[in-house]
């Protein structure tokens, strides 16, 4: 009978034999055939399959999905290249969760309540940590990519200097901030605007707190039904994470094939340093500084983190990260305000990386860029980096912007988006790890937090 330990066994026998025939193989001590070095792959993920199967858990499924996508894509690209319909199924599906759960959560918090200085406490806290935090990312990112050098010297493979960049269109300061606000929330809703749909939600929940019982409270039972039934909807999309994650990693690698990595890492490898020190370095301290327990949180946050790595998208995990951080002990009044507000005023791991992309443009142009140039061009970035998480192609919009500001040329931005997509399975991560650290930090500073929902204790926060 298999067990954890023996799997686990196996899988470290079945790798280390995997490795060492590739080795071999690479310094010609021994010419093994192709079909041999296939089989000696997948043996290992076998036994990971195994091990994920008897553990039944869901992050471990997603782990051994996204191993297991990375060597299908690598062995069948062409069948790989095709599977990307499978992991959009699922983005879709997650995307019919958010309005609905957003709308439920909020009007809920703040209606079921009717404590609105509290609403507005939570704003201005939350915009405070927000600002330091992803500030403190953009310096991290500016001295990671001034230490490494990433772009001097840099072999650009040919095809990745040709084609056209997507059309994007410029954003004034007047189309971001009328951007926050709806003019019709079922187009709203359509289009995906988180921030749209919460400044909606929030305006309705505090309308609805302000009229008679007879009232509100109808609308009450609905949304606090609506949110359950979300919570359950939930449960049952995640069931289909490990497959669309198995596709988003092969459609990866089908697409973009593993060469692209070894020109350009010294540019990945900077940025998941980077975002290593910014998570040791600044989220760590701030769960230690307030008692948060490590252990419990990694578990909250794992799950949701890990559907952002292999998926590319914030959106994919906002139901999850939700519903595990009420878990975890925060009120979700905090958590249905916090975690929708931070995904378009707290990215950190974009913030990081903004600052490294727009100093390795210069560095691939050999342009040099003095100290004080390259604050500028981070007070510049923490402007223009607030709120526009909504725009279509927020990033590149930025990243185009702060280039031309600067009198730097546009064509190493291809370089860029032939690995963005590597690099933004981590700063997504990063995104979502903040957010939700952030609701803890908010519930901490209002005094809500409920760590007996965690460790089995009575004692308040």
């Amino acid at each position: 009978m298999f067990t954890s330990r023996r799997l686990l066994t196996a899988l470290f026998v079945t790798l280390t034999l995997a490795v060492t025939v590739h080795l071999a193989d690479r310094f010609g001590i021994f010419d093994a055939p192709g079909w041999l070095l296939i089989i000696l792959r997948w043996i290992p993920i076998i036994c990971y399959f195994l091990f994920a199967w008897h553990k039944k858990k869901l992050t471990t499924w997603i782990f051994v999905s996204m191993v297991a996508g990375a060597e299908f894509g690598h062995d069948l690209p062409l069948i790989a290249r095709e599977l990307n319909i499978v992991s959009q199924i699922f983005i879709r599906m997650v995307k019919t969760i958010i309005a609905p759960l957003l709308f439920g959560t909020l009007v809920t918090g703040i209606a079921g309540h009717a404590n609105l200085k509290q609403v507005g406490r939570m704003g201005w806290k939350s915009l405070v940590y927000f600002e330091v935090v992803s500030t403190i990312a953009l310096f991290i990112g500016l001295a990671a990519i001034n230490i490494s050098k990433a772009g001097m010297g840099v072999i650009v493979p040919p095809e990745m200097t040709h084609g056209a960049l997507p059309q994007v269109q410029a954003q004034s300061w007047r189309d971001i901030v009328l951007h926050i606000f709806p003019e019709n929330i079922a187009r709203s809703i359509a289009e995906g605007q988180v921030l749209q749909i919460v400044v909606f939600s929030i305006l309705f929940g505090v309308a609805l707190a302000m009229v008679k019982e007879q009232y509100r409270s109808p609308m009450l039972r609905f949304a606090d039904s609506l949110t359950t039934v979300m919570f359950k909807f939930t449960n049952m999309i995640m069931l289909f994470a490990p497959f669309a994650v198995f596709a988003a990693i092969a459609y990866s690698v089908g697409h973009m094939g593993l060469g692209v990595l070894v020109n350009l890492f010294e540019l990945l490898g900077t940025l998941y340093f980077a975002l290593l020190v910014f998570i040791a370095g600044v989220l760590l301290p701030i769960l230690l500084a307030l008692r948060i327990p490590l252990r419990p949180f990694i578990r909250a946050v794992g799950e949701p983190a890990t559907i952002a790595f292999a998926t590319t998208s914030s959106e994919s995990a906002l139901p999850l990260a939700m519903e595990n951080m009420e878990r975890f002990g925060v009120p979700r009044k905090i958590v249905s305000f916090v975690i929708p507000t931070g995904y378009s005023f707290n990215l950190d791991g974009t913030t990081l990386y903004l600052a490294m992309a727009s100093i390795f443009v210069a560095n691939m142009a050999g342009i040099h860029l003095s100290f004080g140039t390259q604050i500028i061009m981070m007070i510049t970035l923490m402007l223009t980096s607030k709120g526009v998480a909504g725009v279509p192609r927020a990033s590149l919009v930025i990243l185009l912007g702060t280039a031309t500001s600067f009198g730097l040329p546009v064509w190493p931005i291809f370089i860029i988006l032939g690995i963005d997509e590597l690099m933004d399975m981590a700063r997504t991560a990063t995104n979502v790890i903040g957010n939700c650290l952030a609701t803890v930090v908010i519930a901490r500073w209002e005094k809500e937090w409920v760590p007996s929902k965690i460790n089995g204790n009575k004692e308040p926060a």
